[in-house]
């Protein structure tokens, strides 16, 4: 499985890339990709959610009115839920909403959605490059190049770069990241994957 590589103003420079059939050219499983989506946007979720219940409002406890006889229902005090002003019930906590997945099965999720990328033709392979300063119209020039401006997009490199991601970050739906920090609902999300040169050697040996 060959894919050619392209340099970053968009030619194809006559190389070739090969690619791992074990990664890129499983049967993608769209369970597994299901769980991995799921469990990274809930470890994402803040949870810090709060309403105060009856015992946290600020209040007198008197009780307003006499127990019978008044034709409504009984109140013990101006805390009670049914009033304005009073506690809720069964409110929001604060918690956590990350919940355990296998390392197998977060395996199998990246490599299914790498080989769905694949199989969608969405996945460009391009040469090493890098910007001698950090540059937000270099990096559209080089999106420009695969028609790819005001489209969701993933450069994956194979290792921090200061000034790729700082030329990326003020454009819509542009991300740069480390290929180990490389996870099923980035590739998802993106309309084009480009990997470099350098990375696919490393998503292949992490993944395989």
């Amino acid at each position: 499985m060959e894919l050619a590589i392209f340099n970053k103003e968009g030619k194809d420079t006559g190389n070739k890339a090969k690619l791992s059939s074990g990664v890129f050219g499983i049967e993608p499983s769209e369970h597994a990709m299901y769980l991995d989506v799921k469990q990274f946007l809930a470890a994402n979720r803040q949870g810090t959610h709060k309403s105060k219940e009856r015992a946290e409002i600020a209040g007198s406890t008197r009780k307003i009115k006499k127990q019978k006889g008044t034709g409504t229902a009984r109140a013990g005090s101006i805390k009670n839920p049914l009033f304005r002003g009073g506690g809720r019930v069964f409110g929001p906590k604060p918690r956590d909403y990350d919940f355990k997945l296998n390392k197998k099965l977060k395996l199998l999720a990246r490599k299914s959605a790498l080989s769905a990328k694949l199989n969608d033709k969405e996945i460009s392979i391009v040469e090493n490059f890098d910007f001698e300063a950090p540059k937000t119209k270099l990096y559209e020039a080089f999106l420009s190049n695969f028609e790819m401006v005001n489209k969701k997009s993933l450069l994956v490199l194979d290792g921090e770069n200061k000034n790729l991601y700082l030329s990326s970050r003020n454009l819509k739906g542009a991300k740069t990241v480390n290929c180990l920090e490389l996870n099923t609902y980035d590739i998802i999300n993106a309309d084009k994957v480009f990997i470099s040169e350098k990375a696919l050697g490393k998503i292949e040996e992490t993944l395989s």
